[in-house]
């Protein structure tokens, strides 16, 4: 699943959700436990929408537990790809810098931006992997259910009814549940998109989204513990465990990204169309040309991948179709 910093916020989450839902999250939270719905003062959904793209960002350290529902087999060194339940922590400082940690199979990863560099730390195989920030961006905050349900609502409000229905309780906080639904144009995979919005501060606490003909999530984000202020600087920094193999490196060329795809269509329906990795990505992933099964049109050959809400087509020619789309919409955006 993808990396993201907390206050990098604004590109498509159409992509987002379908490239993640096939290639693997590595992040998906499931919301803390239901409790009774709070009386909060009604509002009108295209301001609750507005309040929450303007809403500052909040120094917080906060507990996310993660439930996966989507189908794909565990990432090597990110069980949390795989289905099931999986816990993260996370702090930000609410501007540049943050912290997550992850636990492993048997150990526990580190991630670290100090606002210059990346850290990532894994205790398994005691290696630091030291990255540029501006060359590597997405895994400290890929926890913070906050800045994934900006990115949604950022993403797909064009193109949707938005809704108010009712208020729950989050992480022991207020919110409002704000429902995103595909407008009858949209040609998606996807039903709708919930959002719990906190009430005080507008930082969305969850996110669930639901897949066309299935009332359960195929992918749930949420705290189950939040505390917003101000954060030890401390956490932020990031010293090398003594006897750790330390790797400078920068994002190798031909790493898939959302920042360089071709989008194709808008909102709800949109295929992000990108060069498959190089080699030099491919050592310890899977390998997508042994998954799902064949596929043939105008552009080509390759193979068709589904999830819970996505669709994939990796080409024989080296190219990557991405999407919450059914697999017309994905080969008519490869046909292009």
């Amino acid at each position: 699943m993808a990396t993201a910093r907390s206050n990098r916020i604004g590109r498509s989450a159409a992509a987002g959700v379908a490239v993640a839902g096939v290639v693997g999250l590595s992040l998906l939270a499931a919301p803390a436990g239901a409790g009774a719905q709070p009386a909060l003062p009604p509002v009108d959904p295209e301001e609750l929408v507005r309040s929450v793209l303007a809403a500052d960002h909040q120094p917080l350290a906060g507990a996310v537990e993660m439930e996966n529902g989507l189908g794909l087999p565990a990432m090597p060194g990110m069980p949390q790809t795989g289905d099931g339940t999986s816990t993260a922590r996370i702090w930000t400082d609410g501007d540049r810098r943050g912290r997550v940690q992850l636990p492993t199979g048997s150990g526990e990863r580190t991630l670290v931006s100090d606002g210059e560099t990346f850290w990532s730390w894994n205790s398994e195989d005691r290696t630091v992997r030291r990255v540029p920030e501006d060359g590597h961006e997405r895994d400290t905050a890929n926890a913070d259910p906050g800045a994934a349900a900006a990115e949604a609502l950022a993403a797909l409000r064009p193109t949707s009814e938005i809704s108010v229905e009712g208020t729950s309780e989050v992480a022991g906080r207020a919110a409002y549940d704000l429902v995103l639904a595909p407008a009858s144009s949209e040609r998606t995979l996807l039903r709708e998109v919930r959002v719990a919005v906190d009430a005080e501060h507008r930082m969305p606490l969850r996110l669930t989204v639901l897949g066309t003909g299935s009332s359960d999530p195929a992918v749930e984000i949420g705290f189950t513990e939040l505390e917003f202020g101000p954060q030890d600087p401390e956490l932020f920094r990031f010293t090398p465990p003594p006897g750790a193999r330390i790797e400078d490196a920068q994002p190798p060329e031909g790493h898939p990204s959302k920042d360089d795809a071709t989008a194709v269509g808008e909102g709800w329906d949109t295929v992000y169309v990108m060069a498959a990795p190089g080699p030099e990505r491919r050592e310890g992933a899977p390998d997508l040309s042994q998954l799902g099964r064949p596929i043939s049109g105008p552009w080509g050959s390759g193979r068709l991948i589904t999830s819970a809400v996505a669709g994939v087509i990796v080409t024989d020619d080296g190219r990557i179709a991405a999407g919450a789309v059914p697999e017309q919409v994905l080969s008519e955006a490869l046909a292009r």
